[in-house]
């Protein structure tokens, strides 16, 4: 699994196994760590100072902003209407479908193996619990979780919480 020599790696970027990642065609912002078998695709954009955790994936047309946290597993998707062939049988080409971006806005975290379905936007600040299947847009500061994701909480409210508790 290579980097290839088309991906734009900033200053201070650590990916600690570079033999157990698969990037290609992407952008990853300064001090930016990528862990062991990750998958970056082609025209994806990751900001400054992100974490992107082991044996994720992010496909094509995924931007994803500065300090963002993506867990272990977290899986992009694309292309709402997958198929491997044509009507008529033949297999289907790059030309035979159209990338459906998906925006994560900065200081966003979202937790192990959630899957993030394609056309989405997660709001700054935004928290995805473990697990979650995001179908739809996630308001900033959101706490979401659940299968489809639902808002369960505000990040704003812990914070206040700690706060009051020193």
């Amino acid at each position: 699994m290579p980097i290839s020599a088309d991906v734009n790696l900033a200053d201070g970027v650590r990916i600690f196994q570079p033999d157990l990642v698969n990037l290609y065609g992407c952008t990853i912002g300064p001090d930016t760590k990528v862990g062991a078998f990750v998958e970056i695709q082609k025209n994806v954009s990751v900001g400054a100072r992100c974490k992107i955790s082991s044996h994720s994936f992010i496909c094509e047309g995924v931007t994803i902003e500065d300090e963002v946290f993506i867990g272990h597993g977290v899986t992009f998707i694309n292309d709402l209407y997958p198929r491997a062939a044509n009507e008529d049988g033949t297999l289907q080409t790059e030309s035979d479908w159209a990338v459906v971006r998906t925006h994560i806005q900065a200081r966003a975290s979202i937790g192990s193996n959630a899957t993030i379905i394609g056309g989405v936007t997660v709001g700054d600040h935004a928290l995805v619990g473990a697990g979650a299947v995001v179908t739809q847009d996630i308001p900033p500061y959101a706490v979401v979780a659940g299968v489809p994701a639902r808002v369960i909480g505000d990040v704003r409210d812990k914070q206040t919480r700690r706060e009051e508790a020193e």
